[in-house]
């Protein structure tokens, strides 16, 4: 009598905790940025994950927990990816651009409803005083917005920079990076192409670095807007 063989424990089982959370997690990011926190539904983000409800409460206490953990996945890994961009070998300049770009890929290399889950966020749930919101400030942007106002500082006295306000420089900076994956349903039609396939994302990548260098660097580096305008990752 041949002994039965156990199949291995997939992503619905407790015995693999990590690869059931990152289904679990991979499914309400679609689902909360189609349907946002309010129309999100736990029997939807469980079917697309290939486990039972329960086992979604077992890892996450509640819808509210289950999104907060998308949040800071998505805003915790944005932040990781500019750190490891930054260098402290690179000059000022080469940090912004080193900045520009890795936010830049973060974005691209998300799924497409990633920037549309972001815009409800910071968008929809500011105007309501999302405590979400605060946490997310305190966590990832004051830090990324500190470090990169330290760096506008450093290239204006090295005179890398024209003299700007970090505080409408920055914001202005990341408008740049992130309206296009926000816009792109209008931006297909206006165009008749996919705004996010590969050659039309290296195409704007390279725009938005010649911009954000022209509009920052002063004259005369050479190099660095030269490589901004090729799109080339520092």
């Amino acid at each position: 009598m041949k002994a039965s063989r156990k199949s291995a424990p997939g992503p619905g089982s407790r015995h693999q905790p990590e690869q059931t959370r990152l289904a679990i997690l991979d499914a309400a990011e679609r689902e909360f940025a189609c349907q946002g926190l309010e129309g999100a539904r736990t029997d939807a983000i469980a079917r697309a994950a290939g486990v039972n409800k329960a086992l979604l409460y077992y890892y996450f206490k509640d819808k509210e927990g289950l999104y907060a953990a998308v949040l800071d996945r998505v805003f915790g890994g944005l932040k990781a990816a500019i750190e490891a961009a930054l260098q402290p070998s690179l000059a000022p300049s080469e940090k912004v651009l080193a900045y520009v770009g890795a936010h830049f890929d973060y974005i691209a290399g998300k799924s497409r409803l990633t920037p549309r889950l972001i815009e409800r966020e910071l968008l929809h749930e500011t105007r309501e005083g999302s405590a979400r919101v605060s946490h997310i400030c305190t966590s990832y942007f004051t830090p990324i917005f500190s470090r990169l106002a330290r760096i506008i500082a450093e290239g204006i006295a090295a005179g890398e920079f024209r003299p700007v306000d970090p505080m409408q420089f920055l914001p202005s900076m990341v408008a740049v990076i992130v309206f296009y994956f926000a816009a792109t349903p209008v931006l297909k039609q206006l165009a008749g192409v996919d705004p996010l396939s590969p050659e039309r994302l290296a195409v704007r990548r390279a725009a938005v670095l010649d911009f954000i260098s022209s509009a920052l660097f002063r004259p005369g580096l050479g190099a660095l807007p030269r490589r901004a305008r090729k799109g080339v990752k520092p």
